[in-house]
């Protein structure tokens, strides 16, 4: 009985969580708005950039660069095939900054435009703006070098630590998943919430395959933008 209970309060929570645009439609005022984004957005995530910063930091350092991550590396380079590098080039290019941000963009307008909620449309944009500055700042401070293997993109003048790529993927995709859950069709909401949440996984194994990252920098990019995802969704006080 007692684990019936639980099972129930922890699925009725889970939809809660994914519902609580729908449970609670009251529009807040722009400064409400904004000082939710404070308190339940910002600054939890500033507690996960010193969290990421201090991981990056302790590879780089003490851990002398996680020197058995190049045997994956070099596994990932072993196996190029022309095909291959032609479908990870498109791949990759799901997480690419302009491709992010022109689908972020086109997202929030038509959600705007369909639903009249901003402060739902916006989620997206929040979403893609902490991931970018939390990667960034990470990258600038952490300077980890990329991969020992030959590149097949060229060097962004960010560095391998985390991946910008899988981060901008997953901080759009995750949020694109959660707002699929309104969608009243179940198999096209399960299809397209499927289709979103593998998107950055293959993003992460693109960036393998051509040697821009090692697995611990796909690893916490995808970590990032999940994390910056979900605090974007839950920015908003809302009455569930």
């Amino acid at each position: 009985m007692t684990l019936l209970v639980g099972e129930t309060r922890q699925r009725s929570t889970v939809h809660s969580f994914v519902h609580r645009y729908e449970l609670d439609t009251s529009r807040p005022t722009f400064g409400s708005a904004c000082r939710d984004l404070a308190r339940r957005a910002l600054l939890p995530a500033v507690l996960w950039w010193l969290v990421m910063v201090g991981t990056g930091l302790l590879i780089v350092g003490p851990l002398h660069d996680l020197p058995a991550e190049t045997g994956v590396d070099r596994w990932f380079e072993a196996r190029r095939t022309a095909g291959l590098g032609s479908l990870t080039l498109v791949l990759s290019d799901f997480g690419q900054t302009q491709f992010v941000i022109a689908a972020c963009l086109l997202v929030v307008a038509v959600f705007w435009w369909r639903t009249r909620q901003w402060w739902l449309a916006v989620v997206p944009a929040i979403a893609i703006g902490l991931q970018a500055v939390l990667f960034f700042t990470s990258s600038l401070l952490v300077g980890r070098g990329r991969p020992d293997v030959a590149l097949l993109d060229d060097s962004p003048p960010t560095t391998a630590f985390p991946s910008g790529h899988t981060s901008a993927s997953a901080a759009l995709y995750v949020s694109l998943a959660l707002l699929c859950q309104r969608i009243t069709r179940p198999w096209l909401r399960w299809g397209l919430t499927a289709v979103c949440l593998l998107v950055p996984f293959a993003v992460a194994t693109a960036r393998l395959y051509r040697g821009m990252h090692h697995p611990t920098d796909v690893l916490v990019g995808l970590v990032n933008g999940v994390l910056c995802a979900l605090l974007a969704w839950w920015y908003l006080r809302r009455d569930v």
